[in-house]
């Protein structure tokens, strides 16, 4: 494990620093600690600020990397007292609005924040923020810090963040037009609460000097170029994603493995189907009993709910080892933008079932643009139950049919442009080398 560090050694002088600010969610949590490595592979200190059960949560849950990077320190601040109620799948929208008290908190982080930057600063040449576009808030007072710059890290695809923020504008896209009347709309995608809580961080975005995405110029560079040529954002874009590791050694021999990979072991090449929907996606009974028969009237193995030819897993799982084991084949996912990155990079065709947030758009990106995915719940018919005779009709289509495998074989292509983006001389390499030199400038 890393080792923790509660205050950092005020003697130590840095040229350069960089503090990363997660937001308070776990998907968030694991895109800037998987960040943090890649920076630190060019010789930078990172500093890891949260809170100590965010931070527990993030190092528990990373895989794939050095577990001994002392180049990464982590620092806990105080845990905001909250109260959160269960979460509630009856209710009026599908976003978790449970977790609000904890989003809620996360505000009071803000002196806290202030406080450790402000020290560090007085050991560094400069000091980068690079903070999640949900925290924007938290992080303000650093602009008042004379050598302090901070990078926006817009933990969503590029594709949503330039359609949302022409939604804001009132713009049109300027795109394939005949995809527009199909692109879905941001309705009930957000409770009230928390699109009051993204309006606070937007009125504190005035400030950074650049963006920083989860992604590659590989599957968004016409979204990418569309931001900096309307300005969209400020001037500075930087994609160099993915940002979970593409090559994870796995020892077959080693009896921790989790369950999910040894029962991986026994089946067929490309014949499982992975279903998983994240972390803050709560079902009826109702749905999950129509999901549970629909994945097993089609007749294929999957990683999931039943016995027989498939297999429950009721805690966390090492996803990017399952997407990335030889025996997965497709994956029913809710198109989180975390879920979405470590399917492409793994050469997984998708089955998309968009829940809240980004995900209705991140599921149109698949489907339309890249031609990876399979809709299996239009985000028009959200309000519906989803029946089994659905959920079977698109397995197979995605696991056996022709136009299944030509999907396949696209999201395996594209897997492997990925993969090579980020070897030396690949696009997304270079932009993380500009990166860097931007900071070290």
């Amino acid at each position: 494990m890393y080792p923790t560090h509660n205050n950092h050694n005020s003697k130590m002088t840095s040229e350069v620093a960089v503090v990363m600010v997660p937001f308070v969610a776990q998907g968030h949590l694991n895109q800037l600690l998987h960040l943090s490595h890649l920076i630190s592979a060019y010789n930078i200190p990172i500093h890891f600020i949260s809170t100590a059960t965010h931070i527990r949560q993030a190092r528990i849950r990373l895989h794939g990397w050095n577990s001994h990077n002392n180049l990464i320190q982590f620092h806990e601040l105080p845990d905001p007292d909250f109260i959160s109620p269960h979460p509630n799948p009856n209710g009026t929208v599908s976003f978790p609005t449970h977790l609000q008290p904890v989003f809620n908190s996360s505000l009071r982080l803000r002196g806290p924040v202030a406080d450790f930057v402000r020290s560090l600063a007085e050991t560094s040449r400069r000091v980068a923020v690079v903070h999640d576009s949900a925290m924007s808030y938290v992080v303000q007072d650093v602009k008042f810090m004379s050598n302090v710059e901070t990078y926006i890290f817009r933990a969503l695809s590029v594709f949503y963040t330039y359609c949302s923020n022409l939604d804001r504008l009132r713009r049109e896209l300027p795109f394939a037009p005949k995809m527009l009347p199909r692109l879905p709309s941001s309705d009930e995608t957000m409770s009230g609460e928390f699109m009051e809580f993204v309006k606070l961080q937007y009125e504190h975005q005035t400030f950074h000097v650049g963006n920083i995405y989860d992604s590659s110029r590989v599957i968004e560079g016409t979204f990418l170029e569309s931001l900096e040529r309307e300005g969209i954002c400020g001037k500075n874009h930087w994609a160099v994603g993915p940002f979970n590791p593409v090559e994870i050694q796995t020892d077959v021999s080693n009896s921790d493995r989790h369950a999910s990979l040894k029962w991986l072991d026994k089946q067929p090449e490309r014949s499982v189907v992975y279903v998983s929907f994240g972390t803050t996606t709560t079902f009826t009974v109702s749905q999950i009993r129509e999901l549970a028969m629909g994945l097993e009237k089609s007749e294929q193995r999957f990683l999931w709910v039943v016995e027989g030819r498939g297999l429950v897993v009721r805690e966390w799982a090492p996803q990017v080892e399952i997407l990335g084991h030889l025996s997965v084949g497709g994956f029913v996912s809710h198109c989180g933008w975390n879920s979405c990155m470590e399917a492409m990079t793994c050469g997984v065709a998708v089955a998309a079932w968009p829940i809240h947030s980004d995900q209705p758009r991140n599921a149109f990106l698949f489907v339309e643009v890249l031609k990876v995915a399979l809709m299996m719940r239009e985000w028009a018919c959200r309000d519906k139950l989803l029946t089994s005779v659905m959920v079977e009709k698109v397995v197979r289509r995605l696991m056996d049919t022709k136009e299944g495998a030509a999907i396949r074989k696209r999201a395996a292509e594209v897997g492997g442009e990925l993969r090579r983006s980020l070897a030396n001389g690949g696009i997304s390499r270079k932009e993380l080398d500009s990166l860097i030199a931007y900071i070290r400038r």
